[in-house]
């Protein structure tokens, strides 16, 4: 794992945590520490709750927030389903990526939330002839940081469903061989 080696890191999310879970047990390695800006409940991945430190946030953190739950100096931070844009300072001082599960490089229009609803709601087959995920460095823009990977593939997908399906897969095989490359 070239990207993680001797640094601590850190995860963000703000919806149930699966794909730092899976993430995890593909690679051996759980975050050092998970920041998330929702209340426990059940919909929660308990196998991520109990395999690491989770610290809570406020809903709509503020760059002393992110100071705070980010205070190690050397620390990877990833984030998965984050729906907060990040200060600019924050995205100065630390190593961000983000997971993106549309094809921007592609198709710039699905930059922002849930760009598989917009692709699965477009009738007409011409427009989003490609699907896929993007890894970019994470800027204070919505979704504009530099593309550092991607992946992507024919759209067969018939419904929300099964893209979102397939989406994830990808999302998470991308993470992987993201975390593994040596040329980041």
């Amino acid at each position: 794992m070239t990207l993680l080696n001797n640094k601590r890191w850190v995860a963000f999310f703000s919806h149930t945590g699966n794909e730092i879970n899976n993430l995890s047990k593909k690679i051996g390695r759980y975050p050092d520490r998970v920041i998330t800006n929702r209340s426990p409940d059940k919909d929660m991945n308990q196998e991520l709750l109990s395999s690491t430190d989770i610290v809570y946030t406020r809903s709509k953190p503020d760059a002393e927030d992110y100071s705070r739950v980010l205070k190690d100096d050397e620390c990877v931070v990833t984030l998965h389903g984050w729906m907060r844009i990040l200060p600019k300072s924050i995205c100065d001082e630390y190593e961000i990526y983000n997971l993106h599960p549309g094809l921007i490089t592609k198709y710039p229009q699905l930059k922002g939330a849930d760009p598989q609803s917009r692709v699965a709601a477009e009738q007409d087959e011409s427009v989003y002839k490609h699907v896929g995920c993007v890894i970019h460095r994470v800027t204070p823009g919505v979704d504009e940081g530099e593309v550092l990977a991607s992946v992507s593939t024919s759209n067969v997908y018939s419904g929300e469903k099964m893209l979102t399906k397939q989406l994830h897969n990808m999302a998470l095989d991308l993470w992987v061989d993201f975390i593994s490359h040596e040329d980041i």
